[in-house]
């Protein structure tokens, strides 16, 4: 037995220095390989801890992004879908994008953009220089809702004097001074504008028209009403589209009419998963987007949340 042996064993050596001996000299550690291969690990112990400390636990970074991205509600790319951008590859542009969304966070915050879809009826407040008292108030039922960034628009139509009336108006337009939401639905279709063909009672909302407030928390509720369209001439041939609003379309075609909108029918289309991929954004792109925005449109909400509960009390009289 060696020198070395003979003090390992008798515990001379402290534990440190066995494994530094045991470094410099390769052939002794040849020999007590069978013997010392564990006392490396206990030796270093605080080490080793402190590596799988650092292996086990996540970084803070990587930790707070996947947090982040599921606090995101998932009902966000229906109410802020403008914050998407547009899906055809060659109008997108990382850069423009990006600065695009934080014009829209700055204007957010000047101003209250509700959430409101296709066929809710809404009243905006413009700056009009021809109008007296330099502003104009128009309450109508947004049958478009369309286009992404800041050049997302919407159209209001309402019937006054007998007369169909459409007022178009840029989303993030500086000359909006108020948005507000009378009746928050949804509709069958994507868009309304057969109402332009339709009876006028479906388009008629009153000027003075008073918001009804849901309550908090409740779904948006979906109006299923079928509207009568007039006789032809028609703006556009709604025979040819898959309309679910509309309910006497089959009463003003004739047998010439539907013939040609079968031949000119896709319906395969509904199953071309390329398709549909490219007329939308992927679900990773999405979250990420709204990973970046949704502190400052959650801030936002909480904002309006207070501001309606201050519009719905009641101050009680008092009692003599």
């Amino acid at each position: 037995m060696s020198i070395i042996q003979r003090k390992l064993f008798s515990g001379s050596f402290p534990l440190l220095n066995i494994v530094r001996r045991l470094e410099l000299l390769p052939s002794a550690s040849v020999a007590l390989s069978t013997k010392a291969e564990p006392l490396p690990s206990s030796g270093t112990g605080a080490g080793t801890s402190q590596q799988a400390s650092r292996t086990t636990n996540p970084t803070p970074g990587s930790s707070s992004g996947t947090e982040r991205k599921s606090i995101v509600p998932p009902d966000y790319r229906f109410v802020y879908r403008e914050f998407l951008p547009d899906p055809k590859l060659e109008w997108r542009n990382p850069i423009r994008e990006k600065l695009e969304r934080l014009d829209m966070l700055d204007r957010r915050s000047n101003i209250d953009i509700p959430e409101f879809y296709v066929g809710s009826v809404l009243a905006v407040t413009s700056s009009d220089v021809h109008a007296v008292g330099k502003t104009s108030r128009f309450v109508g039922i947004c049958i478009v809702k369309e286009k992404c960034g800041l050049r997302a628009r919407f159209i209001l139509r309402n019937v006054v004097d007998n007369q169909g009336m459409e007022v178009s108006y840029d989303m993030y337009d500086p000359t909006l001074l108020k948005v507000e939401v009378l009746r928050l639905e949804k509709r069958l279709d994507d868009h309304l504008i057969y109402l332009r063909d339709a009876l006028d009672e479906y388009s008629t909302f009153d000027l003075n028209m008073e918001p009804e407030i849901l309550p908090e928390g409740a779904p948006v509720p979906v109006n299923d009403v079928k509207v009568t369209l007039k006789p032809r001439p028609w703006y556009a041939r709604w025979e040819r589209h898959e309309l679910q609003g509309v309910a006497n379309i089959d009463e003003h075609t004739n047998e010439k009419k539907q013939r040609k909108a079968k031949r000119v029918a896709t319906p395969w289309e509904r199953y071309d998963l390329m398709k549909e991929y490219r007329k939308t954004i992927p679900e990773e792109e999405q979250k990420e987007i709204f990973a970046e925005v949704h502190s400052q449109l959650h801030q936002l909400e909480m904002t309006r949340k207070k501001m309606k509960r201050k519009r719905t009390f009641v101050k009680p009289t008092k009692l003599a």
